[in-house]
């Protein structure tokens, strides 16, 4: 039985500092996932803490078919659509630019590939930007797109996580990169990717 597992088993019989310890290995990544989701920290730290909780709740149910981060994912993402239903009517907020101001800079930091603070307002600009465009994407189309090319996953994983046939992954992909290049398009001059 593998360390994950015991862990998995463990916390199923009530251990509550075993179900700690999973938490604690898949909390960045649930974060990342979270935000890269919702575009911002606040949510994103709701969307984790949310998922956590629906986990704990239904880990009597986790058989072990798939692993432990993939459980974790689906419960993230059906947090994701469910918050997602009800804040559709709302503004996308973004995170706001203080964070950029306490950056360190080049010199500060005695690197000099350091982001300046042009690079850095530059950045988050063009984040914004990326986060506004996604949020064009449905759901699906979305949760698709963050999981192959912000989380590296393969098309297979993908599926299995989303539970839906890996022809569907390859549908939503598509129509998520067409939608992201319309929506972007202002940028393929900068890009050296304007039509001849």
């Amino acid at each position: 039985m593998t360390d994950e597992k015991l862990l998995i088993d463990r916390a199923q019989r009530g251990d509550t500092d075993a179900f700690r310890v999973l938490v604690e290995r898949s909390r960045i990544t649930t974060y990342r996932l979270a935000y890269d989701l919702t575009g911002n920290r606040h949510d994103a730290e709701d969307l984790s803490q949310e998922a956590y909780i629906r986990a704990y709740r239904g880990l009597k149910n986790f058989r072990g078919d798939a692993k432990w981060s993939s459980w974790l994912y689906r419960i993230t993402m059906n947090t994701f659509y469910d918050h997602w239903r009800i804040k559709k009517k709302q503004p996308v907020q973004f995170e706001d630019e203080t964070e950029l101001a306490t950056m360190p800079t080049a010199a500060q930091t005695g690197n000099a590939h350091a982001p300046t603070p042009e690079r850095s307002a530059e950045a988050g600009v063009i984040q914004q930007h990326i986060d506004q465009a996604l949020e064009s994407l449905s759901p699906q189309e979305r949760s698709v797109f963050v999981l192959r090319h912000y989380h590296d996953l393969p098309l297979k994983e993908i599926a299995s996580t989303l539970e839906i046939a890996e022809g569907t992954v390859k549908a939503y992909l598509f129509r998520s990169i067409q939608r992201l290049q319309k929506e972007l398009a202002f940028y393929r001059p900068e890009l050296g990717l304007e039509e001849n």
